[in-house]
């Protein structure tokens, strides 16, 4: 879980504390400064929403696909990355039913592609309500099926 010490803290200066796993942050380093940004937002929502959730256990980050992964002991695995045209995603595990549930949600609130990533184009506000819940179901996946 994430240190309530740390919500004052900007993306920026949670990003860059020693608790950020270095292969994480070298992965990082790799996305240009706006599509980053989106990035680490979208990092920093996944701990937030950890953090306010009971019984999800702690957030392991790791590198999947040289991508960010987020996993908890009761969900299925969120990863951070670029679609193949450019665009930060997150993605979701395509047997899972995250993308589909999302889709049924929120559509034409989210740009989806395919049952796998949520698109979120650095050219329009994050959509950080809807990202929540989404972010909710992976984290609780198989607390509620």
């Amino acid at each position: 879980m994430l240190d309530r010490t740390r919500k004052h803290l900007s993306v920026s200066d949670m990003f860059n504390t020693p608790l950020t796993p270095e292969p994480i942050r070298t992965a990082f380093a790799t996305f240009d400064p706006a599509k980053r940004a989106r990035l680490e937002r979208l990092r920093a929502l996944i701990f937030e929403v950890a953090e306010e959730t009971p019984g999800v256990g702690p957030v392991s980050e790791t590198l999947k696909w040289g991508q960010p992964s987020y996993a908890t002991p009761k969900g299925t695995p969120l990863r951070l990355g670029l679609t193949s045209s450019g665009d930060p995603a997150l993605f979701a595990h395509c047997q899972s039913r995250v993308i589909l549930d999302a889709h049924s949600q929120f559509g034409t609130d989210l740009n989806f592609e395919g049952n796998r990533a949520i698109v979120l184009s650095v050219d329009v506000p994050l959509p950080e309500d809807a990202l929540r819940q989404v972010i909710h179901s992976a984290l609780t996946y198989r607390l509620c099926r």
